[in-house]
């Protein structure tokens, strides 16, 4: 068996092309800052998208121009990080301004690069304005330019189609025995991934040092327990901004939210020393966009063992920053003293086995009849709602479909009531349940 990683897309292009325009048409979100201002984009920017059920990761760069000032200089150096650390690169030109001496010198820099980049000209609204605006980007001798409208959405489908043909597998892993439990451990830098790691497997197979940053790839470790085997991906650590100074940190964030890809359960270690950080809620909350299963280490537990005050606060911090995902377990724990370490391969045994459940769909309705009998759907335009069944879509995490009269009057707090009532009745209390609305297929519109 292998497993794969996320391709990692990343925007490339002057200042005022459209780069967050398409960022946001990619993500369906409004996340980027949208300004006409040149430059507004200062770092980047990255989201987990899905096109087509092909996942990839899309980073938005500040833009690359000639002027020589500091700020210039930091967006120039973000937009190099992104070319060195992506699978595949979009250009973006932009088709009214035409072309740009700037852009002449980013495509010498680009043939240079042995990667796939897509020449994309920007602002071309229509078929009918298409061939007049391409005209002077020819000049630029590439096989072929791609017409989009970031803003409209002329020629996106067909961008979007032709990237995820180009979306080769990456990251392979070798070969892993069967049912291969695979564990990748996330946190800011020196937060003790590298000797957690050390800990769980007994011996020292990790470079521990007390310089942050020492772990600047994945690095994977096969071991077998109790005849089970896991693999155990010691990421990056993730830097607060501000302080990536440093070229290689700098792309941390990056690596670790593709390694998030290559795993069933996300180790997310916090240091109880420091406390909980905005930086610690974010990999929390990434890990959650990915749909894995998550345990949190409150790692250096040692530190304020005998401070009781600062444990309940800490407990507390933890908690409120975790009320949306209660079924997380939570551990404290000391990579030095072992204190704890002993516990979580149980743990991580019952939420692998909840991770990848099944259920045979005669209970699910059984199950679901339940939850409407105890608190029906609520009205949606003068009408009773009807939930008619559910079934597993799939696993990792268990997700369900449920069919309804109208999926789009079904308030986001039923929605919470009936994954809660699923939660608590098929025992999936240790890892993230996905519940999709669908219209019965046939129904006649109105």
């Amino acid at each position: 068996m292998t497993t794969v990683a996320d391709t990692l897309i990343a925007l490339i292009g002057r200042p005022n092309v459209g780069k967050s325009t398409l960022f946001n048409r990619m993500t369906k979100r409004r996340d980027a800052l949208v300004d006409p201002t040149p430059g507004v984009t200062r770092d980047r920017h990255y989201a987990h998208v899905v096109w087509e059920e092909h996942p990839f990761t899309l980073v938005d760069t500040g833009g690359i121009d000639d002027e020589d000032d500091t700020i210039t200089n930091h967006i120039r150096h973000q937009a190099m990080l992104a070319i060195e650390e992506a699978d595949i690169i979009l250009f973006l030109m932009d088709g009214r301004q035409g072309l740009n001496p700037a852009d002449i010198e980013i495509v010498d820099m680009l043939r240079r690069v042995d990667k796939d980049v897509y020449y994309i000209v920007n602002k071309i609204d229509g078929p009918d304005i298409e061939h007049e605006l391409l005209a002077p980007f020819w000049e630029l001798g590439v096989e072929q330019l791609w017409a989009l409208s970031g803003d409209h959405g002329y020629g996106f489908k067909t961008l979007m189609n032709a990237l995820v043909e180009d979306m080769e597998p990456t990251g392979e892993v070798a070969q892993l025995p069967e049912n291969t439990i695979r564990l990748a451990f996330f946190g800011r830098p020196n937060v003790g991934k590298s000797s957690m790691v050390n800990a769980i497997l007994g011996q020292d197979r990790m470079v521990v040092s007390e310089i942050s940053g020492t772990t600047r790839d994945a690095v994977d470790t096969l071991v077998s327990r109790d005849k089970y085997n896991y693999l155990l991906i010691d990421t990056a650590g993730i830097r607060r901004k501000g302080k990536t100074t440093d070229k290689l940190e700098k792309f941390s964030i990056l690596k670790a939210l593709k390694s998030l890809a290559r795993c069933d359960i996300a180790v997310v270690i916090i240091d109880a020393d420091e406390g909980l950080t905005e930086q610690d809620t974010k990999v929390i909350g990434y890990t959650q966009e990915h749909g894995k299963a998550l345990i949190i280490l409150l790692n250096k537990w040692d530190l304020i063992e005998g401070d009781k005050k600062r444990q309940e606060w800490l407990l507390n911090e933890v908690e409120m920053a975790t009320n949306y995902i209660p079924f997380a377990p939570v551990f404290r724990v000391s990579a030095l003293t072992g204190y704890g370490i002993k516990r979580i391969f149980p743990e991580i045994g019952k939420v692998h086995r909840q991770f990848h459940m099944r259920f045979p769909t005669s209970s699910l309705n059984r199950l679901l009849e339940a939850a409407v009998s105890h608190h029906e759907p609520p009205m949606y335009r003068g009408r009773r709602l009807k939930l008619f069944y559910t079934a597993q879509l799939g696993t990792a995490p268990p997700t369900f479909a449920v069919i309804a009269s109208a999926p789009k009057g079904i308030h986001f707090s039923y929605q919470r009531y009936l994954a809660n009532r699923f939660r608590e009745g098929l025992g999936l209390d240790r890892v993230p349940v996905r519940l999709f609305f669908k219209e019965r297929s046939g129904r006649k519109k109105k």
